[in-house]
Order: structure tokens, then sequence, then C-alpha cells
């Protein structure tokens, strides 16, 4: 390797004059990168001075009130994790109580970034949650007085207004011990049956026509006891309390039912457990529209598997396989069947996949098998069918088949090229005109296009039906 190479070595051998040098001809202009400086030079010092720092930072975090566009939270985003790593790497192996304690004042930040930048990508969210498993991390460390860390977080989480405290009492599951987690699950009852407060109806007011504050306000509560008393019964492994918390009707939904099951097979109760995946997977047949949920199929198979089922286990998977086209159900179903039989019942499963209704599913299906001859038959034979929006399927598809299978390959870029064409989507020329120079470099491999347009003429009748969408044509000629 060079000695000129920029890596830790060889700038080590700058040695520490030249290299402070280079820091301070870096760090002039960024804000971001003196403030990683001075928090380097405070570890040096001990974490004290680090934590001083961190809650000089956080200061003026809660202060600042310009909005954050996409670029500069970006560079928030890089400065969380630059506060919590040091809190991680500087203070929480020597003293856990004061890590905690600036994790708990760095979720508490949260409102303040919410409410000045849009986290539709989930940056910000993804940091708060990394603060919630550095406190679980540190959790069995801790020895706080278990009522009112039990406290503590109910006031955190019953005021949260942007998720920063969900998780929090698993994490801390450790410290509360059976008495905080008690005491907990007893003041949240309580907190839970009080009316709402002047600040609870000032802030849902105006939030719906058809709702008052108060029952708005009513709902709220409800629900965060709910999710509290959940988390408390999981933490003391109580699989009866967490369950209570739903309806009969509730326990038969895909979205509680597969959590609820999995809770009475963790506990050893399988019987239970499989009653509660019956009657949620009746519930979803009883629909006037096809559902399928992969983690209730999970939890039912599991079941029937654990009970020595064996033959209705082979059923349900095939039955989920022909509705669904679950390439997971079908693995787990011919891994059950003896040798040879596998290979026998593939076959019949491919061919179901062929006639399947919906084409391009049935095309997905067979190109992540795999099973690539017979998915450019099912292009060959269905080419009018393909749905040229169904571009994530298509691109796919077409990149995959084009060595073996060039026409097929072909047609599908063309379904899509005439999708973008036909509805003016003027965003995907760009993608289009890729599309079609694909087309033509597989022309060449193309001995015999069938009953299909050549490459030459289907051009030649896009250019007639589009000619002056120019945005294309400029990209698709350039």
């Amino acid at each position: 390797m060079s000695k000129k190479t920029l890596n830790k070595e060889n700038l080590q051998k700058l040695g520490s004059e030249t290299l402070a040098g280079l820091v301070m001809d870096l760090v002039q202009g960024s804000a971001t990168l003196q403030r990683r400086a001075r928090m380097e030079l405070s570890a040096a010092q001990g974490p004290k001075d680090v934590a001083a720092d961190i809650r000089k930072r956080f200061a003026s975090l809660r202060r600042s009130t310009s909005y954050i566009d996409w670029r500069q939270q970006r560079a928030l985003v890089k400065d969380l994790d630059g506060l919590l790593g040091a809190i991680e790497s500087n203070i929480a192996a020597v003293d856990a109580s004061e890590a905690f304690e600036l994790l708990w004042s760095f979720l508490q930040l949260a409102p303040s970034i919410y409410e000045r930048t849009d986290d539709s990508n989930g940056a910000v969210g993804g940091v708060m949650a990394e603060a919630v498993d550095l406190i679980a991390a540190i959790a069995p460390r801790l020895s706080p007085d278990p009522e009112t860390l039990a406290e503590r977080i109910l006031e955190a989480v019953a005021e949260a207004a942007y998720g920063e405290f969900d998780g929090i009492i698993p994490a801390t599951a450790e410290a509360l011990g059976t008495d905080g987690l008690d005491h907990l699950k007893q003041i949240t009852e309580a907190w839970a049956a009080q009316p709402p407060t002047t600040q609870d109806l000032d802030r849902y007011a105006g939030y719906g026509f058809s709702s008052s504050p108060e029952e708005i306000a009513y709902r709220q509560k409800q629900g965060t006891r709910s999710i509290i008393l959940a988390d408390i019964a999981d933490a003391q492994g109580d699989v009866d309390a967490y369950m209570a918390r739903y309806s009969e009707e509730q326990l038969t939904y895909a979205t509680i039912a597969p959590g609820v099951a999995r809770r009475l097979l963790d506990a050893g109760r399988i019987e239970d457990a499989l009653g509660v995946s019956e009657r949620a997977k009746a519930a979803e047949g009883a629909t006037s529209f096809m559902m399928y949920d992969d983690n209730l199929d999970e939890v039912y198979e599991e079941c029937l598997e654990k009970l020595g089922k064996a033959d209705e286990l082979k059923d349900h998977l095939w039955n989920a396989f022909r509705e669904n086209l679950s390439k997971r159900s079908l693995r787990k179903y011919l891994k059950l069947l003896p040798d040879f039989d596998d290979i026998e019942a593939e076959q019949k499963a491919l061919d179901l996949v062929e006639a399947f209704s919906h084409t391009d599913t049935a095309i997905s299906f067979l190109i992540e098998w795999p099973a690539h001859e017979r998915a450019a038959k099912v292009v060959l034979a269905r080419a009018n069918d393909l749905d040229g929006n169904s571009y994530h399927i298509l691109t796919t598809g077409a990149a995959a088949l084009e060595p073996q299978y060039p026409l097929a390959a072909t047609l599908m870029r063309r379904a899509m090229v005439q999708d973008t064409l036909d509805g003016g989507k003027s965003k995907r020329y760009r993608y289009a005109a890729r599309h079609l120079a694909e087309c033509q470099s597989c022309d060449a491999s193309i001995d015999d296009y069938g009953g299909f347009p050549t490459h030459e003429t289907f051009v030649q009748a896009l250019k007639q039906k589009h000619g002056r969408k120019y945005g294309f044509w400029q990209l698709a000629d350039g």
C-alpha cells in the first residue's frame, strides 16, 4: 500500500503537531466538526466534562426554533448520532446513572425537533429508538428507586406526542423489577380513571367535528393505558393480562392475533395458541375480500407442528400457496414430502402458477422461485395482459430473463414504455427511454419475434402515436 494513501496508519505517522494543524483547518467553517472536536477534547478530560458539553448541546437544540429542511436534517441526525455515541463511549461505561439521565434528556428533545422538521423518512425516529436501545443496555446496571422510576415512565409515556418513549418499559423492566412494574400498573390504572385535565382538553380542541375534546382525550388515555399494561404484562410474563386488554372480536384481528398466539406458544400453551389462530383465520376467511397475513400463518403452522398435526399442516400450506402464491408456504410444504414426491409436487405447483389469474403476480413468483423458462412462457402467452405500471416486477423480471429469453425481456420493457407514454407520465420518461434502449440492445439476440412486432416496427408505431412527446424522444434519441 502506498505511503500516500489516506488512512489512519499513514496519518498517525505525521505526528501530533501536523495533525493538530490539519484538524484546525478542517473544522474552520463547520459548526458540526467544531462541536465534535470540542467533544473529543472534553473526553480527554473525563466523563464529567463530556456530560457538561452534551447538556450544553441539548440546551442549544431546545432553544432552536428554525425549520430544518431535508439537507439540514441529515446534518442534525449525524449530530444526534454523535451525541449518542459520546454518551455510550465516554459515560455509560463508567457511570450508568449519568448516562441514563442524559439519554432521558435526549428523548425529551424529541418534541422540539419533530415540530421543526418533516420526519416522514423516519431518520429522527430511528435515532430516538437507538437511545431507547441504549437505555435497555445500561438498565441492568442501574439501581433506581423503583416507584420513582415508574412514575417518571408514566409521565413520559403519557406526555409523549411523537412516540419517542415507545419501548421504554421493556427497556427499563429489569431496573423497575417486580415492585416497580406493580407500582406502574397501579398508577397507570389510577391515571386512566381520572377525568381529562384542562391541558388535555386544550390539546384536543378542534381535533374533530364528530367527537368532543373530552371524548378524544378519553380515547387517548385508554389507548395509552392499554399499551402500558401490555408492556407490563410482557415484562412479567403474564399472557392472560396481555390478552385482557383485547375484546373477543379484537382477538380475531390479523393484526393482533399473531402476537397473542406467539405469547401463548412461548408460555407453552399450545392448544390456546392454536385456538386463537384458528378463530383469527376463520374471521379472515369470512371477509368479503382476500386477506393474507404471513405472521398469522406462521404461528398457526407452528401450533400444528408442535401438536403433531402433519396432515392438517400440509393441507394448510398447500391451500395458502394455491390461494396466494406464497413461496414460503410452498417451500415448507415441499420439505414435508418424501423424496421424489416433492419433485412431482413442485411441477404441479408451478403449473398452477402459470395459470394464475394475475399475470404479474405469476411472473414475479416464477422469477423469484426461480423458474425462468416458465416465466418467459407466461410473458409470451399473456403479453397483452402485462401491467406496465408494475415496473418493480417488470424491471427485475426483464433483467433476469434477458440472458436466455431476450424476447420475453423485450416484451416486459415494451409494456413499461407503452404505459409511460400512454399515461403521459413525464417523470418516468428517462426510465422509459432506458427501457427502449435495452430493447434495442436485445434486438440482435432475437432471431424470431414470432407474432410480435420487430424492434423497428415497434419504434415506428410509438413515434406515430406519441411523436409529440418531445421530452421522451430527446432522451431516447440522445
